[in-house]
């Protein structure tokens, strides 16, 4: 990512990296951009894209992320039979990564 990094590698925490990516997230949409090199995560709330970059490169060696989109789902209320309840609000990232493709995709 151009010009992105602020602070040395070194200096983030590794298994703080870690804890940054929740979950792959796997729809038919997710699936079609893992085919051009795209990958879809759900992560951390207070994570930014710097962070975002590294822990992907650190969970997945080997590969390089070039770009990060992040993308923010609000919360909403939904009905559950007759109680009204609260679906928390998540963020999503779209990772675009050179090298060997993800295996979480593949096949799926």
């Amino acid at each position: 990512m151009k010009g992105m990094l602020l602070m040395p590698k070194a200096a983030y925490d590794h298994s703080d990296l870690l804890s940054l990516i929740k979950r792959p997230i796997i729809t038919e949409k997710s699936t079609q951009l893992a085919q051009i090199g795209q990958y879809v995560f759900e992560v951390d709330q207070n994570a930014n894209k710097i962070q975002l970059a590294l822990a992907v490169e650190a969970l997945f060696p080997g590969r390089k992320v070039t770009d990060v989109r992040l993308i923010k789902i609000p919360a909403r209320t939904k009905r559950f039979a007759k109680r009204i309840g609260k679906i928390s609000e998540k963020r999503k990232a779209v990772f675009s990564v050179q090298g060997e493709p993800i295996e979480l995709f593949l096949g799926v």
